[in-house]
């Protein structure tokens, strides 16, 4: 692996996206991976970004690189 390791316990697979909370706006955000690890945030696998759900009422934001 030469990337970063998936932030789930447990999980060997390589870090494709970086997920934030906003508490003040009951928010995840979910975006490409940070160019680096944040201690507040949390790198995620594609299976865990794909399979991330939050509480009732909270939304979740993904952002998404369009190629070109």
């Amino acid at each position: 692996m030469t990337g970063r390791p998936c932030s789930k316990v447990a999980c060997g697979a390589e870090a494709v996206s970086t997920l934030t909370y906003v508490y003040a706006d009951s928010m995840a955000v979910l975006g490409p991976l940070s160019q680096t690890a944040e201690p507040h945030s949390y790198d995620l696998c594609e299976r865990h970004a794909e399979r991330l759900s939050v509480p009732q009422g909270w939304q979740v934001v993904r952002h998404v690189v369009l190629g070109l």
